[in-house]
């Protein structure tokens, strides 16, 4: 299965194709380098315009006195509600320290104390202080920062920037030997190409725009994802969607991307409170406010049901430096009409990471020959039912240099694109706002055998609404589709509540459903499922 699109019109190689210029990317392609592979990087907007450079909170390592890999590992393996991969949590542990000194050699400058030492804070889910930021609350745009300054340093990674990965090529032997893009552009590469490469790399970063409201940015429309589906790679955990419970409430007629108010906020103090001003987390966790996100976005939705308000309050107003420790957010605050020094910020849960993705090894191997997935587009069983706060920049570094590595050592002969034919679909872009309302209404923080059934059938009633005309929308809508349609099929099946997955209908955790949902979708357009057992 593939979208339809128009005949390749050039063609570029490369020993290797990353699709994404995040922190999974550019480490990919710089770990790359060092093994003299030319890399193509491919990133759909400017190359500095991925989720990486919206992380507010930070990077999670176990690098302060007294902490160690093995205390990081269990509050990772709490807030993973027990589908945490013990042996990838391992991985992004042990490994994250070096990673992250890695990041600082390459030029990261991260936020110090008054004594010069990195400053370590606290998010939700973390017993001890690890997480390192940068400028307070724009950590993701300085790690961003130092990755692109060594990529644009380095003559053996070509960038095409403005294009969309369609789909990928391959080979008779059933191997992935590149991919198809879309550039907008000018002279000979506007259009559609092809890139021809030994491996590819997806690391597309998450499926946001799925939902109606989002932390995410417009480009996050898991098309990587997507892609690697219609390939028939295999895709786990997507059912485990991570809301943010503390996004910046403006209007609820507002769709897309979200002003983002990072727990770092209440890691300093801040406080959530009801509409009559009573602090509601308090004896719902013994973190409190600084509760795993799951937790805190569960009782967010209850308290905004109980009251019929479409958010609560988080109460600043005790942290003293704020535009200070906090200046993106304080811009955020300002420009909304907000002065978080004397006022309380109205917040609700918005879509922000999917714990889930296509199904890696512990070296980034896809289910298909010569396909790798990195960061969020990837489902190493890191993350479980609901990813602790800042461990994805984490993954991002770590699992990027582990596939540069495998790749490296095991890398194929090129090989040409099979002239066989594949069955082609494309939606109307038109779709989109009634798909995004659809899962946010059914398919959000809380659901429930009748929402995500209705959820479902309106999926199905849109399946009906194709296109003929190739174009950026009809193919990020046509991606979305298909995540939506894999997200409820899923949620549909896990009858009990963990982690970031909510039933109503079921509302306790099950020993029954210690168990991964891997989901395939056939080159005939057909689902298919299985149980995993977890590898605890």
């Amino acid at each position: 299965m593939k979208l339809l699109a128009g005949n390749p019109g050039w063609t570029v190689k490369a020993d290797v194709i990353v699709i994404g210029s995040g922190v999974a990317g550019l480490t990919t392609a710089l770990n790359l380098r060092s093994s003299n592979l030319s890399v193509l990087l491919v990133t759909k907007a400017r190359i500095d315009e991925g989720s990486t450079k919206w992380a507010q909170g930070g990077i999670a390592a176990a690098l302060g006195p007294g902490d160690t890999p093995e205390a990081h590992k269990k509050d990772t393996l709490i807030a993973g509600a027990g589908l945490c991969d013990a042996q990838a949590v391992d991985v992004l542990v042990t490994e994250g320290p070096e990673a992250v000194r890695k990041l600082i050699a390459r030029g990261a400058v991260f936020d110090k104390s008054d004594t010069g030492e990195i400053a370590l804070t606290r998010e939700g889910g973390h017993l001890r202080n690890r997480i390192l930021h940068a400028g307070g609350d724009a950590t993701g745009a300085e790690v961003s920062r130092a990755l692109l300054a060594a990529v644009h340093d380095d003559d053996g990674i070509e960038v095409i920037e403005n294009a969309l990965a369609i789909d990928v090529l391959m080979s008779d032997a059933g191997r992935v030997c590149g991919v198809t893009l879309h550039v907008i552009g000018a002279g000979s590469r506007d259009g559609v190409g092809r890139a021809l490469a030994r491996a590819v790399v997806i690391a597309t970063g998450g499926l946001g725009q799925v939902y109606a409201q989002t932390t995410n940015p417009s480009v996050s429309t898991g098309d990587g994802v997507a892609l690697a589906l219609r390939a028939g790679a295999e895709i786990a955990d997507v059912e485990f969607i991570q809301f943010h419970p503390t996004v910046l409430w403006r209007d609820d007629s507002l769709s897309g991307q979200q002003p983002l108010i990072s727990e770092a906020v209440r890691g300093e103090g801040a406080q959530l409170v009801n509409d009559k001003g009573v602090r509601f987390m308090v004896g719902k966790h013994p973190q409190g406010d600084l509760a795993p996100r799951d937790i805190v976005a569960i009782e967010i939705f209850k308290q905004m049901k109980e009251s019929n308000s479409p958010h609560v309050w988080l109460d600043t107003t005790m942290i003293k430096d704020f535009p200070e420790r906090f200046p993106t957010i304080f811009a955020s605050c300002i420009e909304n009409g907000i002065d978080p020094r004397k006022q309380m910020i109205p917040v609700s849960p918005a879509s922000h990471y999917s714990s889930g993705g296509v199904k890696v090894d512990l070296t980034g191997r896809t289910s298909i020959p010569g396909l790798y997935a990195c960061g969020e587009t990837a489902c190493t069983g890191a993350h479980g039912a609901n990813r602790l706060a800042s461990n994805s920049l984490l993954e991002g570094l770590v699992f990027g240099t582990r596939i540069s590595a495998d790749i490296a050592a095991n890398i194929v002969d090129a090989s040409e694109p099979s002239k066989r034919s594949t069955k082609d679909f494309l939606l109307s872009p038109a779709i989109k706002m009634t798909l995004q309302l659809a899962m946010s209404q059914g398919a959000g923080v809380m659901r429930s055998e009748e929402s995500l059934r209705e959820t479902l059938a309106t999926l199905e009633q849109l399946s009906a609404h194709t296109s003929t005309e190739p174009c950026i929308e009809a193919w990020e809508v046509s991606n979305l589709y298909l995540l939506a349609t894999a997200i409820v099929r899923a949620a549909l099946e896990r009858h009990e509540s963990r982690g970031s997955h909510w039933r109503s209908d079921f509302p306790v955790s099950s020993n029954d459903w210690v168990k991964r949902i891997v989901q395939k979708y056939d080159q005939d357009g057909n689902w298919s499922s299985k149980l995993e057992e977890v590898k605890l």
